[in-house]
């Protein structure tokens, strides 16, 4: 098994210069709730690096442009967790649970939560 986790922006240095830009402008009004959650203005959240780097489950990230090109044809509505199990992806989190969940740490219960009943 392996998470998924697709932003809501796409890749590249102007789109991530953009989309910093619009977290300090006006941070309640950036589109991807993921990358709020799991990313200050610039960096990766402390708490979340931890989680990701020791919890033992595999997890790729991507841009939606980048998921889209690896995986067409999938109608999601980004941000998105996703689970993988051999070829199948099944949403673990999708962009209205993302909306629910109030912090970093919120989020990483959540998943814990979740991959328990695996």
């Amino acid at each position: 098994m392996r998470l998924l986790f697709v932003y809501n922006a796409n890749s590249g240095k102007l789109n991530g210069f953009f989309d910093a830009g619009h977290k300090l402008i006006s941070p309640s009004t950036y589109k991807c709730k993921l990358c709020a959650l799991t990313h200050n203005t610039f960096f990766e959240k402390e708490n979340w690096k931890r989680f990701r780097t020791v919890y033992g489950v595999p997890m790729t990230f991507y841009h939606k442009d980048e998921f889209e090109v690896k995986y067409p044809n999938n109608n999601l509505i980004y941000p998105v967790i996703l689970k993988q199990k051999e070829q199948r992806l099944s949403v673990v989190l999708n962009a209205d649970d993302l909306k629910e969940v109030l912090s970093v740490d919120d989020l990483i219960a959540k998943l814990k939560n979740l991959l328990k009943e695996e």
